[in-house]
C-alpha cells in the first residue's frame, strides 16, 4: 500500500538463511514492479539471539535506514511477530510458516490515532 492509498501489486524475492553456523537468520528482499520490473524495495534483515537477554532481535535495513527491534516466536514455533515505533507511527508484523517452506508476512500501520490499516501483505513460495 502506497502513501496515496493505492496498491502496488510487485514480484517479491525472499533469500532467507542461516549463516555463522546458525547464530544468525539473514533475510534479503527485493520487491519488483509487476508492471515495468523496477525495483522498489529492497529489504535485509538479519535475526540473532541475545542469550544474556533471552530474547531475538532482527536488525533490519530498507531504504538507506534501520531499525532495531524484538522478535517473538509464534507458541507453536510456525511464525514470529516484530514491530517498532517511531513517533507517532507504529507497525506491527506478522510471519506464519506453512508445511512445504511456504511463509506469508502481514504488515500493519498504525498513525497517531487512527485505527490500523494493512500496509503490505507477502506470499512467499519455496524455489524448486
Amino acid at each position: 500500500m502506497r502513501g496515496t492509498g493505492e496498491s502496488l501489486e510487485l514480484i517479491q524475492n525472499e533469500a532467507a538463511e542461516y549463516r555463522l553456523e546458525g547464530l544468525v537468520l539473514m533475510i534479503e528482499g527485493t520487491g519488483r514492479d509487476k508492471t515495468d520490473g523496477k525495483t522498489v524495495l529492497q529489504a535485509l534483515g538479519i535475526i540473532s539471539y541475545d542469550d544474556e537477554a533471552g530474547t531475538y532481535h532482527m536488525r533490519a535495513y530498507n531504504d538507506g535506514r534501520y531499525l532495531e527491534t524484538v522478535v517473538k516466536l509464534a507458541e507453536d514455533g510456525r511464525g514470529m511477530m516484530w514491530g517498532f515505533k517511531l513517533g507517532e507511527i507504529k507497525t506491527s508484523s506478522v510471519l506464519r510458516m506453512g508445511e512445504n517452506g511456504d511463509w506469508t508476512e502481514r504488515h500493519e500501520i498504525t498513525i497517531s490515532s487512527q485505527p490500523p490499516r494493512s500496509f503490505m501483505e507477502l506470499r512467499v513460495s519455496p524455489q524448486r
